[in-house]
């Protein structure tokens, strides 16, 4: 997954959710934030950020900030990439050697899972989270409740039940991590939902990436814990 017209800019602060205030060559700039999440130890005052420039005069903001610098680490933030990499990745037969369909965007029930995948036969469901956050080498999920998410947890676990397979794939958006586990402290049904899932047949699986200020790139499995 690639980007383009990356710059480096320095983070100054964030009014709302959808906007942030950039310093880039001597001038402020807005950018829209591609990350609802909460994002409070990536976005700090003085961080270095990167943003997208782009190219349709109509919008209202002229950049798209999609990663920050924290520490030695250098993270995608943007909330709508993990997808993207994801199918590009699912398409190599990384992860389904026998793999004969992807398509985004399935609804069963009362949900739409991010892919539904057929592969020598089977029927899969998969379900995509994106991991911004990062705690001492642990990446954590979420880092502000989700209700969706358990939502989906819970018809992932319907699914089994009539004869599909059901994946939750955590894509950690950075590199240097150790494990990954559910933020209990953020949000413990989370957690507990996340581990009734895993005992109930559902494959949680985490992978970090690649990243680059223009690119990233799903990379290798990472240890999943506590669920």
């Amino acid at each position: 997954m690639k980007y383009n017209n990356i710059k480096e800019a320095v983070f100054l602060e964030r009014p709302n959710r959808f906007i942030a205030h950039v310093m880039l060559d001597g001038h402020r700039e807005i950018c829209h934030v591609k990350n609802t999440g909460r994002c409070r130890e990536l976005l700090t005052p003085g961080a270095s950020v990167f943003i997208e420039e782009c190219s349709n005069p109509a919008r209202k903001t002229k950049y798209d900030l999609i990663g920050v610098k924290k520490g030695r680490l250098l993270i995608n933030m943007d909330s709508q990439v993990p997808n993207k990499a994801v199918e590009e990745w699912l398409l190599k037969k990384e992860l389904f050697l026998d793999l004969t369909l992807v398509r985004p965007e399935t609804k069963y029930g009362s949900s739409r899972f991010d892919f539904y995948i057929e592969a020598g036969g089977r029927r899969i469901f998969m379900e995509v989270k994106g991991v911004t956050l990062e705690e001492e080498g642990v990446a954590r999920f979420p880092d502000a409740p989700t209700l969706r998410g358990i939502k989906h947890i819970h018809e992932l676990m319907e699914a089994i039940k009539e004869g599909y397979e059901a994946y939750v794939l955590f894509v950690i958006q950075m590199k240097g991590v150790s494990s990954f586990e559910p933020n209990y402290r953020t949000h413990p049904e989370f957690g507990e939902a996340l581990k009734q899932a895993a005992e109930a047949g559902v494959h949680i699986l985490a992978y970090d990436c690649i990243v680059t200020e223009d690119s990233i790139e799903i990379d290798r499995q990472v240890r999943v814990e506590k669920c």
